[in-house]
């Protein structure tokens, strides 16, 4: 009971955590592994996955747009943050274009608050000049002209199956999942195609989408708790072509939850998940230091993944197993193409709580590269190539909470 209560006011106040250990964390990989069972679950708007989970207590949730036009080379993200801290709610919209293929291109980045925001019907969501909407067929519409210098109208049409791990995708602090005090949460549609328009009416740019070049994928995740508190590390690739895309979710937790791993990747092919892999390695390798923020950024990666081929995803939820393989995704990172410092980018009242945590620092390392190679254990000669959206993010240095 004792431990429960100091979870409870932890998760409200920011304070530093007791050393719970492994045994009060509670991951839908550890879950879905002990039944044996492919992990992957179709997701679908009409059965509630997409909703918005909106919990009352301290959280951060997020809808997040990725779009890459592999003819142009424009890419970048639109996001949506919704967080709720105990005392208000905000919610943000954050932007990102970059292009490599275009010299001494100016990425756009913004970040701008929301008014009057609210969530309609579980899954949409709205806002002074700002909505996210379900159509019927199944596509997701954003429209945003919050910021002059990034108005989007964007459309994704998924070409696959929306996917959950497990039938239950969220991960669980606590004594025990009935007693929990936090939790996290994915959910994807990992194939899109997209269509719209970008404009920065600052610059004149105007970006018509490529028909049929530019693809999506939409990540819906819930930080059920302080996020210092929920994990100290992420990694995430978002790796595609025109034949196949591959994803990449994992994070590791502070040590009050035993430093313990989630990882949790998506591969498929033209029009259908082909595996959901979830015990996976990811490597970075020659990393260098940041003498700004004492951390490190990587200049290579190498990742992993170990899982069960999909038989067949279109009659029901009953996913069948085709056998094992293991994919592998490598090469060179080149460059950094952007360090978010995330403290500049989070409402002053949130700033005030996390700085005073000792050892917070969150930054966010963002790379783009078309270096990298797929490779598969059951097609020895194939390696495939494709445009990459890399992310390193740290947030607690564990080594100056130990000085």
């Amino acid at each position: 009971m004792f431990k429960w209560i100091q979870g409870g006011i932890s998760a409200v106040t920011g304070m530093a955590e007791p050393e719970y250990g492994p045994s009060h964390f509670h991951s839908v990989t550890s879950r879905v592994l002990a039944a044996k069972k492919n992990p992957y679950t179709k997701a679908t708007a009409s059965g509630k996955d997409f909703d918005f989970q909106n919990p009352q207590n301290t959280n951060v949730e997020t809808a997040t747009f990725y779009l890459n036009d592999l003819e142009t080379g424009y890419c970048g993200f639109a996001q949506i943050i919704h967080s709720n801290i105990g005392i208000t709610t905000t919610a943000q919209f954050t932007f990102k274009l970059y292009n490599n293929k275009i010299k001494d291109f100016k990425q756009i980045w913004t970040s701008t608050k929301l008014e009057n925001f609210s969530i309609e019907n579980g899954k949409d969501f709205k806002a002074d000049n700002l909505q996210i909407q379900w159509n019927d067929d199944g596509s997701l519409k954003i429209n945003s002209e919050v910021n002059p210098e990034s108005l989007v109208t964007l459309i994704f049409k998924p070409l696959t199956n929306g996917v959950k791990f497990g039938q239950d995708p969220n991960t669980y602090y606590g004594p025990s999942i009935e007693e929990k005090w936090g939790s996290m949460r994915h959910v994807f549609m990992p194939r899109c195609t997209v269509e719209g328009t970008i404009t920065d009416l600052k610059t004149g740019l105007v970006v018509d989408l490529t028909a049929g070049k530019t693809f999506g994928l939409y990540v819906m995740a819930l930080q059920n708790m302080k996020p210092h508190h929920a994990a100290k590390e992420w990694r995430f690739v978002w790796f595609v072509n025109e034949k196949e895309s591959l994803i990449l979710m994992q994070f590791q937790t502070p040590k009050s939850y035993g430093n313990s791993i989630v990882s949790t990747a998506i591969i498929t092919d033209e029009d259908k998940v082909i595996c959901c892999p979830v015990e996976n390695e990811a490597t970075l390798i020659g990393e260098y230091k940041d003498e700004e923020t004492g951390w490190s950024y990587a200049k290579e990666i190498d990742y992993k993944f170990k899982g069960q081929l999909i038989k067949d995803d279109d009659e029901d939820n009953e996913v069948e197993s085709a056998g094992a393989v293991e994919f592998e995704l490598k090469g060179p990172l080149v460059d950094v193409i952007e360090r978010v410092d995330v403290m500049n980018e989070v409402p002053q009242f949130v700033k005030n709580i996390v700085s005073g945590v000792a050892a917070t620092k969150p930054f966010i390392y963002q790379y783009y590269t078309e270096d990298l190679a797929l490779t598969r254990s059951d097609e020895k000669e194939s390696v495939i190539k494709g445009s990459a959206w890399v992310e390193v993010t740290y947030i607690v240095d564990e080594r100056e909470q130990e000085q």
